[in-house]
């Protein structure tokens, strides 16, 4: 019984391990992506928050930004 547990937990540690491996190759794709726009010319920051408001539902960017339209008037900058 023993053996069968310490193989279902190798097994279980070594897809971590394969999964973890991916998770940084892919991690490595998108920073050259970034790096391909910005040799291209484009603002990585900028882009890196086109990515975050495209994640979020529509409703929650809408007030996402009333309510920085609204901290930007209360401080003057509009």
């Amino acid at each position: 019984m023993a053996e069968a547990t310490d193989d279902r937990l190798r097994l279980l540690i070594e897809r971590i391990e394969r999964l973890e491996e991916e998770k940084k190759g892919i991690a490595d794709d998108i920073r050259d992506v970034y790096a391909e726009g910005k040799a291209v010319g484009y603002d990585t920051k900028l882009m890196r928050q086109l990515i975050k408001l495209r994640k979020m539902d529509i409703n929650d960017r809408r007030e996402m930004e009333t309510l920085l339209e609204t901290y930007k008037a209360a401080i003057g900058m509009e």
